[in-house]
């Protein structure tokens, strides 16, 4: 891996998610940002992570433990919200900060960690696979209300 820093989630960090979301979609979403990264460091302090570069952040995962969904009682660590500034990939950034995710789950008591992907992404798909990631017992249901 790179020279690259892996740390968890503050405060301060969530206008540079916010960058590398922007790069990765095209859309700026300070708002939807705040939200959810106030509620991982809320819920989960020491579960999401960033990567640093030089000082600066250039990637970023947020999940957090929890238990008794789905009929299902064991703490799971559920990876919720990754992204990797484009500039940055190819540099093990994304296995640095899986692997410090999981090794957080792991302290918290959790013994197995879920994620879900849209099947239509199948970038992401590959790199959830390539972290080791198989299909869960468990299927994923919609019902449109509108």
């Amino acid at each position: 891996m790179a020279d690259v820093r892996i740390r968890p989630v503050n405060e301060l960090d969530i206008e540079a998610i916010c960058r590398i979301d922007e790069r990765i979609t095209g859309t700026y979403r300070p708002d939807m940002w705040e939200d959810r990264v106030v509620y991982f460091i809320r819920r989960d302090p020491d579960s999401s992570q960033v990567a640093e570069v030089d000082g600066k952040v250039v990637g970023f995962m947020l999940g957090e433990v929890r238990g008794g969904e789905f009929g299902m009682e064991e703490p799971t660590g559920w990876l919720e919200f990754f992204g990797v500034d484009p500039s940055a990939r190819e540099r093990g950034i994304g296995r640095g900060l899986t692997d410090a995710l999981l090794a957080g789950f792991k302290r918290r008591g959790a013994h197995v960690a879920r994620t879900m992907v849209r099947t239509q992404d199948a970038d992401i798909a590959r790199f959830v696979a390539a972290m080791g990631f198989t299909p869960a017992p468990v299927s994923a249901l919609e019902k449109r209300l509108g």
